[in-house]
């Protein structure tokens, strides 16, 4: 099954949806992956048509996995303590699971092992902010590849003198033109975004990309100031009414 011209079986794996790349090496490493009927070793290259087989423990320990959905407050760092900031998964703890929670998971401190943000939110953000023990979430939240949408609200105020007085508009239909479609940050031009109005100061964002500070470095360019950003949904899954600083778990 081996070749040299084929992908590392790990990739493959994550390429399948099987466990993130990490995971696979860890169940390869620990002689749970079979490769056409023979036990697998770390490294080892596959061509396209190869059979692969997971033993059940390793599924059984990946099923166990949780993912931790939370309204990050302003001021909650997305992952690792800095500067004095605490983590947003500080949070997660018993008396601020959410009382309408309706999975009938029950909270252990070992959902606390490997778990780590799937996408960030700035210290000054707030909004819906994933936390998965699971590879596989991960990559499909934040992967290369990924095509999850992201949606935010957005308070702006103009740094121009007298907009949006009297009705004035915020932004020309040239500027919101190029939110939209046409803005390079970093050297890179920006995939096409999905930006309207909200209400008169607020503005809807949806991408499917995050580069660092993207909205608001997005925003200056076009002479608006952030005064106030919250992400509302990923994908299908929606903050909806969770209230700040709670958490329910992701369900099935």
């Amino acid at each position: 099954p081996s070749s040299p011209e084929g992908d590392r079986l790990s990739k493959r794996m994550a390429a399948l949806g099987l466990a993130s790349r990490r995971e696979a090496d860890e169940w390869i490493e620990a002689g749970l992956v079979r490769v056409n009927g023979k036990v697998a070793v770390l490294g080892l290259r596959v061509g396209p048509d190869v059979h692969i087989e997971v033993d059940p423990r390793a599924r059984n320990e990946q099923a166990a996995r949780v993912t931790f959905l939370l309204h990050k407050p302003i001021g909650y760092v997305s992952g690792q303590a800095e500067d004095g900031y605490e983590p947003a998964a500080s949070l997660i703890k018993p008396g601020t699971r959410w009382a309408e929670d309706r999975s009938l998971q029950r909270f252990s401190p070992v959902q606390f092992r490997g778990l780590a943000p799937a996408g960030r939110l700035d210290i000054d953000s707030t909004g819906l902010l994933v936390l998965t023990q699971d590879g596989r979430i991960a990559r499909v939240l934040i992967g290369e590849d990924s095509r999850v949408e992201k949606e935010y609200l957005v308070r702006v105020r103009s740094r121009q003198p007298g907009a949006g007085a009297d009705g004035a508009p915020l932004l020309s239909p040239r500027d919101m033109a190029l939110l939209n479609h046409g803005l390079m940050l970093d050297g890179q031009a920006l995939k096409p975004a999905r930006v309207s109005w909200a209400n008169e100061d607020q503005l809807r964002f949806v991408l499917r990309e995050g580069k660092k500070r993207q909205i608001r470095r997005m925003c200056e360019q076009v002479g608006l100031d952030v005064v106030g950003l919250k992400r509302v949904r990923i994908g299908r899954v929606v903050l909806g009414k969770l209230p700040l600083g709670q958490w329910r778990y992701l369900r099935s």
